[in-house]
């Protein structure tokens, strides 16, 4: 295939290679996007809580996370555990998450996650009313058992009314009229309003045709490598030995991008953040909007007439395999905000496993390599990768095109680590 200048490669077909390659393809290019699973199974794109969440301006590494996390790591059943094993790599992204786990990081990420948050919503909207998907846009609620969880959700509040977002603490008796049809055992919590959930397997659908119609490819092959011309990449191998040229090459593949980043001689600091979902295919109660359940950390999505059910995060490398007593975990968090529902209700549901993309100072990798001037990186999105899928897809599009990108990369640099 071609390496001239308008061709791109896209190595990953999840929801942020996709996203890229929509916005590629729409400004004319001519796109290839190598994705070894079609289905996505082995990936987070189509599992996973399918929120839109603005509201999210802490990154993961924030003051009281590791505090917190020593405690969980006590309970099979908690909603974080850190697998220790003897790892250089584990105990890096170990050793910089603690560094970031501060004040002083969330303030300077803050405004950036804001932007990036608010752009991305924006560019949902638009897709879905451009590609038919339905978008609910009525907000998230953050429902809290305890005082203390109230108090804390209170404060993230305060900080999210300062940012300017849309957000309304409130108590019990509001809980009626955002869920008419069910029971919620909650003693308030905050309504984050711009925050929005959809179907992610209506929203990758919708790229993928997207992108046929601009002209896109797919090529259903593992990326294993890459061709160079001199020193200078100049497309992708693939496992069957298959050679995918392209003028420029996006590195989007999630956890696989790792490995090929190494290829390169980046070494990105990133761990698998594990998660499950299990969905309720006929719910004996509708939900009208989405919620995090702040005691459990469990997301919960109306999809349809179907029910997503989410959490944990399991810092584990590669390995996917499942945990029943975590499992069990998300669905007795559940039920005890939703009475109305068991344990019960859970039984012969197959769950849905995947891993999630983890920087340690909990923000993007997106930008290109000084060595590299083909390549550019668009990775590491942690818990956000369907939300901000479109705003690093038109931004990917920036980099590609050599156009100034209307937001400030530098804190998401790839290399920012060394």
């Amino acid at each position: 295939m071609s390496k001239d200048a308008n061709s791109v490669v896209v190595v990953g077909g999840g929801v942020v290679g996709l996203a890229s390659a929509y916005y590629l393809a729409k400004a004319g290019r001519q796109v290839t996007v190598v994705e070894r699973d079609s289905t996505l199974l082995s990936g987070c794109s189509e599992g996973n809580a399918g929120m839109i969440v603005p509201s999210h301006f802490i990154p993961l590494a924030a003051p009281g996370v590791i505090s917190q996390g020593m405690k969980w790591m006590l309970d099979p059943k908690s909603p974080f555990f850190l697998r220790p094993r003897l790892d250089f790599d584990l105990a890096r992204w170990v050793w910089l998450f603690f560094r970031h786990a501060n004040a002083g990081h969330v303030q300077r990420s803050e405004h950036l996650l804001r932007d990036i948050g608010l752009e991305s919503r924006r560019l949902h909207v638009e897709l879905a009313k451009e590609r038919g998907f339905h978008l609910e846009e009525r907000g998230l609620l953050m429902l809290c058992q305890s005082e203390k969880g109230l108090d804390e959700e209170a404060e993230v509040a305060k900080d999210a009314i300062r940012l300017g977002l849309d957000v309304e603490i409130f108590g019990k008796d509001r809980l009626k009229d955002f869920e008419p049809g069910a029971s919620v055992e909650a003693l308030g919590g905050v309504w984050f309003k711009q925050d929005c959930h959809l179907s992610p397997l209506d929203f990758v659908e919708a790229l993928r045709k997207a992108i046929v119609e601009n002209g896109g490819a797919f090529l259903e092959e593992e990326v294993v490598g890459f061709a160079y011309e001199g020193e200078q990449v100049i497309g992708v191998k693939t496992a069957t030995g298959t050679l995918v040229e392209g003028g420029k090459v996006v590195l989007a593949g999630g956890m696989a991008s790792l490995e090929l980043a190494r290829k390169l001689g980046l070494k990105i600091p990133m761990q698998g953040g594990k998660g499950y979902s299990l969905t309720l295919k006929e719910p004996k109660k509708a939900l009208q909007l989405c919620s995090l359940l702040k005691e459990g950390r469990v997301a919960v999505t109306p999809m349809g007439k179907t029910l997503r059910v989410a959490g944990t995060m399991e810092i584990c490398g590669s390995d996917t395999s499942l945990s029943p007593a975590r499992l069990q975990g998300i669905i007795e968090s559940f039920c005890r905000f939703y009475p109305d529902f068991s344990p019960a209700d859970f039984e012969g549901i197959e769950p849905w496993v995947g891993l999630r993309p983890c920087s340690p100072d909990g923000l993007p990798y997106l930008g290109g390599l000084p060595n590299q001037e083909r390549v550019i990186v668009a990775t590491g999105h942690s818990m956000m990768g369907l939300s901000l899928a479109p705003v690093t897809g038109w931004l990917v599009e920036k980099l590609v095109s050599g156009e100034a990108s209307p937001i400030d990369l530098t804190a998401l640099d790839p290399t920012r680590f060394g």
